[in-house]
C-alpha cells in the first residue's frame, strides 16, 4: 500500500509524533494505522527505558482547580531541561495529569511508593477471601488482584480519564519519545473542601 501525506497526517493527528517518525511507522506496518499507533507507542517506552536514568531537575509545578472550586490539585513535573519545561507538549501534559488527578483520586505516583505494610495488608485480605482456593492457585489470584488495586490506587497504572486505551504510565512514555529527555512525575497533593490531605 502507497504510503500517501493524508495517512501519515492522520497518524501524527493521532500520535503527535514526528512526521518521519510517522511515515516510518506506517511503512513497517505497511499503511495500517492502527499497527503504525502500536509502533509508535512501544518506541515510546524504548526512549524512556534509556532517558530513565537521566536527571531530571527543571520543570514545573502545574495546577488544576475545578469549576466549582471545592477541588484542587498541585502537581510537581520534572525534566532535564527549562526549554522543554516550556514546550507545548510538557505543558499539555502537566494540565491532563493535573485534571487525571482531580477526577480519580490516586492515592501515590507509582505503585514503588505503597508502603509495605499497606501492600501486605491487601494480600491478606485477599487471600482471606479466596482460602478455599488450591494452594498453587492462590498465589495466581492474588497476583491478578494486586494489578488491580495497582490500577485504583496508583497513578502511573490508571488509565487515563481522556483516554482510556492508555495508562498515565503509557502516556509518559509516549511524551519521552516524542520530547527525547527524561519527564518524571515527582509529586503531588489534591486538596477537596472538607476533606484532609494525605
Amino acid at each position: 500500500m502507497a504510503i500517501t501525506t493524508d495517512l501519515i497526517k492522520k497518524l501524527r493527528e493521532k500520535t503527535n509524533a514526528p512526521m518521519m517518525d510517522c511515515k516510518k511507522a506506517l511503512e513497517e506496518s505497511s499503511g495500517n494505522l492502527e499497527i503504525a499507533v502500536d509502533i509508535l507507542r512501544k518506541r515510546g517506552q524504548i526512549v524512556a527505558l534509556k532517558k530513565a536514568g537521566r536527571c531530571a531537575k527543571e520543570g514545573v509545578v502545574g495546577a488544576y482547580i475545578h469549576t466549582n472550586s471545592k477541588l484542587g490539585v498541585l502537581l510537581e513535573v520534572n525534566c532535564e531541561t527549562d526549554f522543554v519545561a516550556r514546550n507545548e507538549d510538557f505543558k499539555q501534559f502537566v494540565k491532563d495529569v493535573s485534571m487525571h488527578i482531580a477526577a480519580t483520586a490516586p492515592s501515590y505516583v507509582s505503585r514503588e511508593e505503597v508502603p509495605a505494610h499497606i501492600l501486605e495488608k491487601e494480600k491478606s485480605v485477599l487471600k482471606e477471601m479466596i482460602k478455599n482456593k488450591p494452594e498453587n492457585v492462590i498465589e495466581k489470584i492474588v497476583q491478578g488482584k494486586l494489578e488491580k488495586f495497582y490500577s485504583e490506587v496508583c497513578l502511573l497504572d490508571q488509565l487515563f480519564v481522556k483516554n482510556d486505551k492508555i495508562t498515565i504510565k503509557e502516556y509518559l512514555n509516549e511524551l519521552i519519545g516524542k520530547i527525547g529527555e527524561n519527564i518524571v512525575i515527582r509529586r503531588y497533593v489534591r486538596f477537596q473542601v472538607g476533606e484532609d490531605i494525605k
